[in-house]
């Protein structure tokens, strides 16, 4: 004779199986966030925290040399390479040139890692430093400014684009 089963008795393997869904979801979820991206995007971020108040102190020292920066660059026409003319003029807080300068700029591409680059601006004269440099790319360019003299130095950031 065929024994009969209860009516539901597969019940509890839904309740097992819902469980056992939930934990793979979760075991997933927590491989991805440990073997992606760690949401640090600064190198060196804790001594550069440490450094905080030695960087306001020396943009308090920048602000009352009151000097006027500006940065122009520009894309140069050459079919062999993509170049840009970079031109920095220092001005003191009188509007005369700032002569006598060591002016070197972080170019960095804010998209694609691994074109950064270090170039020294020239002097030009009049208080004017640049250039004319080759880029491996086009496009959106950061450039970090760091201007040196005796007894002063003078950190300035500039976003350009080069079609």
């Amino acid at each position: 004779m065929a024994v009969l089963r209860q009516r539901g008795w597969w019940y509890p393997y839904i309740f097992v199986g819902c469980f056992l869904v939930v934990v793979a979801v979760n075991a997933g979820m927590a491989y991805f966030a440990t073997s992606t991206f760690s949401g640090i995007s600064t190198t060196g971020a804790y001594q550069k925290g440490l450094a905080y108040n030695q960087n306001l102190a020396m943009a308090k020292a920048q602000e009352a040399l009151g000097w006027t920066v500006e940065t122009k660059a520009k894309p140069v026409d050459d079919a062999q390479a993509v170049k840009a003319d970079i031109t920095v003029s220092y001005r003191d807080r009188n509007g005369k040139p700032v002569q006598g300068l060591e002016v070197n700029a972080r170019l960095v591409r804010p998209t694609a890692k691994g074109h950064d680059r270090d170039i020294a601006l020239s002097p030009l004269g009049n208080g004017l430093y640049g250039g004319v440099y080759t880029l491996p790319l086009n496009g959106v360019w950061d450039m970090d400014v760091v201007a040196t003299g005796t007894d002063v130095a003078y950190e300035h950031a500039q976003r350009f684009v080069i079609p």
